[in-house]
């Protein structure tokens, strides 16, 4: 398979870390899609360094997952025991240093501009999470505020991917990098799609988990603007708390009212058709965001 390299470097990488308590404790977590690996060979496949650089990647992004289960409180990620459920909120942060350190430390390796790209996207990402933390103290009815939260937080760092790899095959960067926007924006919004419409098996997580930690999803958002006053400080009052069986059918009955899954649906797919317009050429890249805006997990 196309990322089976990129698993074996993976390994190799957290071997060279020479700490057995590090190395068990990654390997109880979840690869998951490789989304970001992927983008990098799909746009780089023949280049040498492509798998290393999917493998950094998909160790920062392991890191940054280690990090925010711990702000969350998670106790799940993927549908099994977070770390920080298993081993404590210190071993989880302990290990996502880890994990951002030696991903940096191997990013060296690369051209300044490549390394220079990854690292500021972190920063980003950092930035992000620190906005969404700020942002889950109240209800935020904020559109662009929320977008640019969700930029910062998930979108950069694919954004950066699909830049670098475009540097390695000496393609258009800029080009790419519009791709890998999009493509990010659209993963987190069917995100906060999924998180409402699918059951807690197929999520891993509880269903409607998002408003309940304090985030206000698109969809809410989207729901916020069409309801009058006074159902506007209902859908506040709901914020940030766990609801019962009442409160979560006026929450679907109203969001099917006015079309609201359908409404950020929508958003998402026309980002999706911004990055197919920026490459049309690449059927690899259509295929990789038409998967992400079909799935259903």
């Amino acid at each position: 398979m196309i990322l089976d390299h990129v698993e074996a470097i993976i390994d190799q990488l957290i071997a060279e870390i020479d700490f057995p308590q590090a190395s068990e404790l990654f390997s109880k977590l979840s690869g998951g899609k490789r989304l970001r690996a992927r983008l990098i060979l799909s746009i780089a496949p023949s280049h040498p360094d492509a798998p290393l650089l999917g493998a950094i990647v998909e160790l920062i992004h392991a890191a940054s997952l280690l990090h925010d289960d711990v702000i969350d409180e998670a106790m799940t990620r993927r549908g099994t025991p977070s770390v920080n459920a298993t081993h404590g909120s210190k071993m989880a942060i302990m290990l996502g240093d880890i994990l951002y350190s030696k991903a940096f430390s191997s990013l060296t390796s690369f051209d300044p501009l490549i390394a220079r790209s990854i690292a500021e996207s972190v920063t980003k990402l950092s930035v992000g999470e620190m906005m969404d933390v700020t942002m889950g103290e109240a209800f935020n009815s904020n559109r662009e505020s929320y977008l640019k939260m969700l930029y910062l937080k998930t979108a950069t760092l694919i954004e950066s991917c699909a830049y670098c790899a475009a540097l390695l095959e000496e393609k258009n960067p800029s080009s790419y990098a519009v791709y890998g926007k999009n493509l990010g924006l659209a993963f987190q919004i069917v995100d906060d799609i999924l998180d409402i419409t699918s059951n807690s098996v197929m999520l891993g997580k509880p269903a409607l988990n998002d408003f309940v930690e304090g985030k206000t999803t698109l969809p809410y958002i989207d729901l916020y603007d069409e309801l009058s006053k006074e159902d506007k400080e209902k859908l506040i009052s709901f914020h940030g708390r766990s609801l019962d069986a009442d409160e979560k059918e006026w929450l679907f009955s109203s969001m099917e009212k006015y079309g609201v899954i359908e409404k950020s649906y929508s958003y998402a797919q026309a980002l999706c058709d911004e990055a197919i317009l920026a490459l049309p050429d690449e059927n690899a890249l259509r295929a990789i965001i038409t998967t992400v805006i079909r799935r259903s997990y």
